[in-house]
C-alpha cells in the first residue's frame, strides 16, 4: 500500500487495515512453516506495510 494512500485514511480505517495485514502475516507464516509459501519476499513486504501503518497512526496521534 502506498504511503500517501495511508496518510489519507482515518485512524479507524488504518486500524482495520493493520488488523488485515497482521492476519495476512499470520497466514504467510503458517504457509512458510508448512512449506507451502511460494514467495517468501511477501512476508517482508507485509511486515514493512505493518510498520508503515503503525507509523502513520502514531503521526496522527501526535498531530492532535
Amino acid at each position: 500500500m502506498e504511503l500517501k494512500k495511508m496518510r489519507d485514511m482515518t485512524v479507524p480505517e488504518l486500524n482495520a487495515e493493520l488488523k488485515k495485514q497482521k492476519n495476512e502475516l499470520f497466514n504467510l507464516r503458517f504457509q512458510h512453516v508448512t512449506g507451502q509459501l511460494e514467495n517468501p519476499i511477501k512476508m517482508r513486504d507485509v511486515k514493512k506495510d505493518i510498520a508503515r501503518i503503525k507509523t502513520v497512526i502514531r503521526e496522527k496521534e501526535l498531530q492532535g
